[in-house]
């Protein structure tokens, strides 16, 4: 039985999560996110613990337990000048940040400098400060897919969601975006994602990038769908964070939020070959119940 099946579908159903990562990165994130969750057609994000703005978007999702919420871990910081750090003091996770403190920000700098061991503390202390906080989390995801830096960070990824009986985004797209070979990283007890639909900054550089989300429902395939968005305003907070990085910049973020608050994407959910789930009916469906 696949994983249509076990949620009541038949064995060809088209799945989607429509999925927008980076809450608590900015209050514009969070402004950007809760707007697509109740005016658009958004039913899924992830929070990233270490941010400055978590404090809110933790707030808005402990009110809305209803709501699809993961923890979006993260172990990198790509702005210029928007800097943050672990959660645990540097004294304990050395290897994880500069010289400066924060997060690298490259994979390749993580994977070069950054210990096993460093990673997997904090990582379960971001889950830890999740749980504290009252947040259920219906799954764990991961900011620039920086687990897929190397094979033992994976493994770490994986480990922490068959601790805490949560399903982790595991996709062939994103590890090959990263680099890592999925034909040597799958295991198959795995829950794959059949398709991730993650747009490219050709997409955004050519002006194509709401034509490049159309398509995608018309590109789903049968099994799990995952359309990944970042929508936030291009305002002022966030041109600051996001200066000189036009890749998942402001302009960027202020598209996806106004093509997946839109009328006409809204339309394409008609087509009833597609059927919208969370991660939390998936965690359900595969029997993951969590002691949260």
């Amino acid at each position: 039985m696949n994983l249509a099946q076990q949620l009541g579908y038949t064995a060809n159903t088209k799945l989607l999560i429509i999925h927008a990562d980076d809450a608590g990165l900015a209050h514009s994130q969070n402004r950007g996110i809760i707007q697509s969750l109740q005016s658009g057609i958004v039913n899924s994000f992830s929070i990233m613990v270490p941010c400055p703005w978590f404090y809110e978007i933790a707030v808005f999702a402990k009110k809305h337990p209803a709501l699809d919420c993961g923890i979006h871990l993260t172990l990198t910081c790509e702005w210029e000048n928007y800097k943050f750090g672990p959660v645990l003091p540097v004294s304990k996770v050395p290897s994880l940040v500069d010289e400066q403190g924060y997060f690298y920000k490259t994979r390749a700098e993580l994977r070069k400098n950054a210990s096993p061991e460093h990673v997997a503390m904090e990582l379960e202390t971001q889950i830890q400060k999740a749980l504290k906080f009252g947040l259920a989390p219906s799954h764990i995801d991961c900011h620039m897919y920086s687990v897929g830096a190397c094979g033992e960070f994976f493994k770490i990824y994986r480990d922490l969601g068959k601790k805490h009986r949560l399903p982790v985004l595991i996709s062939r797209e994103l590890m090959q975006m990263v680099w890592l070979d999925p034909d040597q990283s799958i295991l198959e007890e795995d829950l794959l994602t059949d398709k991730v639909h993650l747009a490219s900054f050709e997409h955004f550089a050519s002006g194509s990038l709401e034509d490049f989300y159309h398509k995608a429902f018309d590109s789903l395939v049968n099994g799990l769908n995952v359309i990944l968005i970042h929508p936030a305003f291009d305002d002022d907070e966030m041109k600051g964070i996001t200066i000189n990085h036009p890749n998942f910049g402001s302009e960027w973020r202020q598209i996806d939020l106004n093509t997946f608050t839109s009328p006409e994407m809204a339309a394409k959910l008609n087509d009833n070959t597609i059927k919208l789930v969370t991660w939390n009916d998936i965690r359900k469906a595969s029997g993951l119940i969590g002691d949260h």
